[in-house]
């Protein structure tokens, strides 16, 4: 009976989250996650979060939307979801190396893959919401690209390096994407 019970029990709750819509506290169309009634393992909801993201990883498709910057605003929309509030979390994103590519502004996207830059309209979107982007000029150099190549919306920062040894020592937690 047991080994009937523990799969069926499984399918039930695949089956209850599949028929979820995705929500979006905080970040509104992008990182869409879904509430876990049964979860025990949430954040703080009176916690404050300060956390700075090394955003290292390309785009596996330059069709598609870098998974890695979506998850910048699923983390955001997690945390929303368990009960923090949008002002107890501050993030700030160190773009570097091969992510560089996902934050060109329209023109120079369209000049490297024909087409405007799908990443663009997630940036804006974490922007509204306060987050913070620094781009590294040592990837910039190492690419033979310049500042005006890359969404303005963004500032140009000595290195990734030296923007996480800034900010860490100020107490913000280091996620790698």
């Amino acid at each position: 009976m047991k080994t009937f019970f523990a799969p069926l029990v499984f399918l039930t709750f695949a089956f209850a989250a599949n028929g979820q819509t995705a929500q979006f506290p905080i970040i509104k169309g992008f990182g869409g996650i879904y509430e876990i009634p049964e979860a025990t393992e949430k954040p703080d909801p009176n916690g404050e979060f300060k956390i700075i993201i090394d955003l290292v990883s390309p785009a596996d498709d330059p069709k598609q939307i870098n998974r890695m910057v979506d998850n910048i605003a699923r983390m955001i929309n997690l945390h929303g979801i368990g009960g923090v509030k949008h002002e107890h979390i501050q993030v700030k994103v160190a773009v570097h190396g091969g992510a560089v590519f996902s934050i060109l502004g329209d023109a120079y996207y369209e000049k490297l893959y024909g087409y405007k830059n799908p990443n663009l309209p997630v940036y804006e979107a974490l922007k509204d919401a306060g987050v913070e982007f620094y781009i590294c000029g040592q990837s910039l150099i190492a690419r033979d690209m310049k500042p005006s190549d890359m969404w303005q919306g963004a500032q140009l920062a000595l290195s990734m390096l030296t923007t996480l040894t800034k900010y860490v020592p100020q107490g913000y937690m280091l996620l790698r994407f």
